[in-house]
């Protein structure tokens, strides 16, 4: 095999690395700073480990070390999640779609993108109902059997399986997240036809009547097809199973030209 032409699957990573992003990851909303036996318990590493993996980590300004040894984030951190987001230009054109969502239908929008084994919040406009699911933009949950969970899973896949052609869109969960609430998940694309989040609608089960629903879902898909545009991305052209998924980007693209 050609020197440097190894699938990413066959490279190994950097253990040292691994280890030192473990202390980043552990991280949760809330925490103002961890204690080393707070690090330690977390991530399974022995104290000592930890310090001199903490030492190059304040080098490149992603911790810092307080008075009474403890660790906090530093604001690298916060410089790279800005420069993701506007790497992709997400904010620019989601949060809009988001807003207008929730000004025409008055349920809580968000969109996700998947971590690993996780779904995060990227953007979310609540509802302006008292009677809400109470989440913040950025948290993140498991990646679960929950509508978001599962567009993120099964659109995600490249190129897509031929079972999600059989996907009725949006997908649609009952008390995953929560026992009383229920939500509705429509794939977004990027450019070449991958995944770019999840737009999904969230609302207190009482509220979502087959009616409501109906006019939730009709509306959704047309924003999820609008924000997929607006991103310079195509809906891959599902086909039944037997038949290989192909992308239509080719022709969407000609057409907005």
């Amino acid at each position: 095999m050609i020197e440097g032409k190894q699938s990413r699957s066959a490279v190994e990573g950097v253990a040292a690395v691994d280890r030192a992003l473990a202390i980043l990851a552990v991280f949760r909303r809330g925490d103002t700073s961890l204690s080393l036996a707070d690090l330690s318990e977390r991530t399974g590493l022995v104290k000592s480990t930890i310090m001199r993996l903490a030492v190059s980590l304040e080098r490149y300004g992603l911790l810092v070390r307080l008075h009474d040894g403890s660790y906090q984030l530093d604001a690298e951190v916060l410089r790279l999640g800005v420069a993701y987001q506007q790497s992709f230009r997400l904010e620019k054109f989601v949060l809009p779609a988001l807003e207008d969502f929730v000004a025409r239908y008055s349920e809580t929008t968000s969109f996700y993108v998947r971590r690993g084994e996780h779904r995060q919040c990227l953007f979310r406009v609540e509802s302006p109902h008292l009677l809400r699911l109470h989440m913040h933009q950025g948290d993140m949950l498991p990646m679960d059997s929950s509508a978001t969970a599962q567009v993120l899973r099964i659109f995600g896949i490249q190129p897509l399986p031929p079972y999600a052609a059989t996907i009725e869109l949006p997908v649609r969960t009952i008390g995953v997240t929560d026992p009383d609430i229920g939500s509705l998940a429509m794939p977004v694309f990027g450019v070449g036809g991958m995944l770019a989040g999840a737009l999904t609608v969230a609302a207190p089960s009482m509220r979502l009547t087959p009616e409501r629903v109906e006019i939730i879902a009709g509306a959704m898909k047309v924003a999820a097809t609008d924000l997929t545009k607006a991103l310079g991305g195509c809906r891959p052209d599902l086909k039944p199973a037997g038949q290989k998924a192909a992308t239509s980007c080719g022709a969407e693209n000609r057409s907005t030209k």
